[in-house]
């Protein structure tokens, strides 16, 4: 053995106890290893060839022997697989930038995984899976033909427990800084809870006591709730979860055409360490940001998870749950039974100030009416009174004037009876002294121009005249006396 193996092997011996840190530890073998690596050690190698095999024999020898005590390591568990009951690991480690700085394989043997795994479950409540930070205490190992790996023996949960814790901050501050974290608090609890939209897992215990009341609550009509299902626990849950959030809404606002009035996401039943699975950040920023009010009941009383920090309503399991949502119903209906009440006392206090006030308007109007009444009495009395009087007036004065008429109608009736005779003898006159009458007594009728002549002035000499008879018309010709002629 060479003086750097022993070396290695003075300072293994005297490794720090769990607790310790082991970065300063191997800082300082490496330092000691740099101060005893001069030219002479060097020279102790030269023109020394060897197998592959041979070399890694020996580089297993000296690691070996170099690192034949276990120590705790701090890694991520980058893959984990089972075969046998033996389970299998890829282990890294990472720098502030995301990087992998170092990695390699870890065995946690059959003898142990059962009482390591166990331990770790019922400690953080979930299994072990990709992603998750562990604190491992190992020992190295490395075999020519399968490479350099590390024994696992045993697994502090406690670590673990607080990176979660760490995760768990960081979610919640993150949750802080975008303004979500009351959100869905800020939404006005439903004043009248009709539909429920109800997430939780098939066949749990708790679904079973919230569905008893439930069904108790629906079979008298007093809500509608909707179930889907998804698992609340294992690597996939909070993504099953969202999924069934979000076809859940879609479903109801497909079916009814609105939003329901309440969503509600139980678990109960299952085990403490479970709710681990529940602490993811895009589960609760999606509960945060629903329209409607999410209550959640879990089902346990001390622990708490991210989907409690954002929900409108946390409860400790399904049944108080189910209980607040029948309390807040029975509030409802006692509301309306007080509205209801309020309104009928109100109603009939108003109905009878309206009685008494129609009463009293009935007598005010019965007083002016009988004012009215016999006010029209006495106008209308003492109209007739003059109409009367005026009618008589009016009657006495037309007797007058019609006695009057009646007098001159007599008058008249004489004088039309006088020119009646008058105009009958005219018409005697008239009769008898027709020109035909005339003619036929010897007499003749002088025209000229159209017209009777009566006169000698009227006679023209120069024109023709005719002679009318009795039997006929006679043409002449005018002739100019003689003097001597003339009487």
């Amino acid at each position: 053995m060479n003086l750097k193996t022993e070396t290695i092997i003075t300072m293994l011996e005297n490794l720090p106890t769990f607790g310790e840190d082991t970065e300063r530890l191997h800082a300082q073998i490496l330092a000691e290893m740099d101060q005893k690596n001069d030219e002479s050690e060097y020279d102790e190698w030269q023109g020394t060839q060897l197998a592959l095999s041979d070399y890694l024999t020996a580089v297993k020898m000296v690691i070996n022997d170099a690192f034949n005590h276990e120590v705790w390591v701090r890694a991520e568990v980058r893959a984990i697989s089972s075969k046998g009951g033996h389970y299998y690991f890829e282990l890294a480690e990472k720098d502030d930038g995301d990087q992998i700085i170092a990695s390699c394989r870890g065995t946690l043997w059959r003898h142990r995984a059962s009482t390591v795994l166990s331990k770790f479950h019922n400690t953080t409540g979930q299994a072990l899976q990709a992603g998750i930070s562990i604190l491992i205490k190992a020992s190295a190992n490395f075999h020519p033909q399968y490479g350099f790996s590390i024994n696992i023996n045993d697994i502090d949960p406690n670590y673990t427990i607080g990176q979660l814790a760490i995760a768990y901050q960081a979610m919640l501050t993150r949750l802080y800084d975008e303004g979500l974290i009351q959100l869905n608090k800020s939404l006005p609890t439903p004043f009248d809870i009709r539909h429920v939209i109800v997430i939780s897992p098939e066949g749990a215990a708790g679904l079973g006591d919230f569905r008893r009341e439930a069904d108790r609550l629906e079979w008298a009509g007093a809500c509608q709730f909707h179930y889907h299902h998804a698992t609340f626990q294992g690597n996939h849950a909070a993504n099953e979860i969202r999924i069934a959030l979000v076809q859940s809404m879609e479903q109801f606002h497909a079916r009814f055409g609105h939003l329901p009035d309440l969503m509600v996401i139980i678990r109960g039943g299952g085990s403490a360490g479970d709710l681990a699975y529940l602490n993811d950040f895009e589960l609760a920023a999606l509960i945060a940001e629903q329209n409607i009010p999410v209550w959640v009941g879990i089902g346990h009383e001390r622990d708490k998870v991210l989907i409690d920090e954002v929900a409108h309503t946390r409860f400790d399991t399904p049944s108080k749950v189910i209980a607040a949502i029948e309390r807040q119903l029975i509030n409802i209906t006692q509301d309306a039974k007080l509205a209801m009440q309020r309104i009928h006392t109100s109603t009939s206090r108003l109905i009878e100030l309206a009685k008494k006030d129609t009463q009293s308007q009935m007598t005010t109007l019965k007083i002016l009416a009988n004012h009215q009444l016999g006010h029209q009495k006495d106008l209308t009395k003492h109209l007739m009174n003059q109409n009367k009087t005026q009618a008589i007036a009016k009657l006495s004065h037309a007797k007058i004037h019609t006695k009057q008429l009646l007098n001159n109608h007599k008058v008249i009736t004489a004088r039309l009876e006088l020119l009646r005779e008058h105009c009958q003898h005219l018409q005697y006159l008239i009769f008898i002294q027709h020109p035909a009458k005339t003619l036929a007594k010897g007499y003749a009728l002088i025209h000229q121009h159209g017209k009777v002549i009566s006169k000698k002035s009227q006679l023209d000499a120069n024109q023709d005249i005719h002679i009318e008879f009795c039997d006929g018309t006679l043409p002449a010709i005018p002739r100019q006396a003689d003097h001597a002629d003339e009487p």
